[in-house]
């Protein structure tokens, strides 16, 4: 089993900054991709970045060039950091694992970020 936590969410105005975390526990050996999507109010979850077992990184176009993900295998954690946030980044966002163990995809509890204008 892989448990994952999310942290670093919050309130930040127009053109702000927020780093997340996800701190990943349990079968953390089988862990593959890890990913970030997000889901505002009424909206379909979509993706926004994700990072493979090399450090590849993969972006959404609409947060390109703003959003950057990192990976720190000694802490299985996995970070976003979001510049130059707007008011459509607003949403909750999860933290995703691919993983070898069943269910071989895992998610987070999410955590909140509104940006204001």
């Amino acid at each position: 089993q892989v448990q994952l936590v999310e942290s670093g969410g919050g309130l930040v105005q127009a053109g702000g900054s927020l780093r997340l975390s996800c701190a990943a526990s349990g079968s953390t050996f089988s862990i593959g991709t890890m990913a970030w999507y997000r889901q505002a109010p009424g909206k379909q979850r979509e993706f926004v970045s994700s990072i493979d077992r090399g450090g590849k990184t993969n972006y959404a176009d609409s947060v390109k060039g703003r959003f950057t993900g990192s990976r720190d295998y000694t802490k299985n954690t996995v970070y976003l950091q979001m510049n130059s946030l707007k008011p459509e980044d607003t949403a909750v966002y999860y933290c995703n694992a691919g993983a070898t163990v069943p269910p071989y995809s895992f998610w987070g509890q999410g955590t909140q970020v509104t940006v204001s204008s």
